[in-house]
């Protein structure tokens, strides 16, 4: 936060500095400084979800018996969380995306977010998901 909030700014018009200015909107698009910062919230973010895995409060899924956990998958500014379709797991992931909005000051935007479920799992069980979680149902994953 320190390298963030501690800049200013000066513009040059016509070969003449103007006076400093501190920025009250955060970095912006283009700043050299915004994929580093994404970054480092996405590792905070894997952190999170990988400290759930290990309490047992949260479970991956497996591509194959033997295989490793799969709790999350990252790219560019996308994430998809994997786990149990269950009440209790979807309250954990809730929780865990609360800590994140706080910890780093970037929320999920859940009007765009949606949930895919296996064909096992019970209508319940779904519904339930969906209402913690507050997102959409979708019968295909995008």
């Amino acid at each position: 936060m320190k390298c963030v909030s501690s800049v200013a700014y000066s513009v040059v018009i016509n070969g003449h500095r103007g006076d400093k200015f501190v920025p009250t909107r955060g970095l912006r698009q283009g700043d050299p400084l915004s994929p580093f910062l994404f970054l480092i919230c996405g590792e905070g973010l894997s952190s999170l979800l990988r400290l759930a895995m290990k309490r047992d409060c949260h479970k991956g899924i497996r591509v194959n018996r033997y295989g490793p956990q799969v709790s999350h998958l990252l790219f560019a500014d996308d994430c998809i969380l994997f786990g149990e379709a269950m009440r209790r797991v979807a309250n954990i992931i809730k929780d865990i995306l609360c800590e994140f909005k706080v910890c780093s000051g970037q929320c999920v935007n859940f009007d765009k977010s949606t949930v895919f479920f296996s064909k096992n799992t019970l209508e319940e069980d779904k519904r339930q998901a969906v209402n913690v979680l507050g997102v959409r149902r979708t019968s295909e994953p995008e």
